[in-house]
């Protein structure tokens, strides 16, 4: 459907910046956000096992459930720290799908939810 893409990358948009926003607002320190944005990625070293495992180990980082999770639980019930962490995630996974990286298929690491990714895309 054409546009699609459009609004899939627009709403990631919104979730990093919310994330961003919500970090902030939570006291967050803006210097320590760029690194704490990539410190997610770490996961992908889930991919010196193969493919399969590091489809796992990444998209356990890389999913909403969690870091929603994280960020409600640190809201309501833990403190501020476990809620900034669950925004970074958040914005995190906004950047990813904006930059058209989505969770990851057990075949290859350019084999996405959104797509294949890469040069031979």
């Amino acid at each position: 459907m054409p546009g699609t893409d459009l609004i899939l990358r627009a709403e990631a948009v919104a979730l990093f910046v919310g994330g961003t926003v919500a970090y902030l607002a939570l006291g967050g320190h803006p210097l320590w956000l760029i690194p704490l944005l990539l410190a997610p990625d770490l996961s992908m070293i889930g991919y010196a096992g193969g493919p399969r495992l590091g489809a796992v180990t990444y998209n356990a980082v890389h999913n909403l459930v969690l870091a929603v999770a994280l960020l409600l639980a640190g809201w309501y019930l833990v403190g501020g720290l476990v809620a900034q962490i669950g925004a970074v995630l958040v914005a995190h996974v906004g950047m990813d799908r904006a930059l058209g990286y989505g969770l990851k298929l057990p075949t290859d690491f350019r084999d996405t939810h959104l797509g294949r990714i890469g040069r031979a895309a």
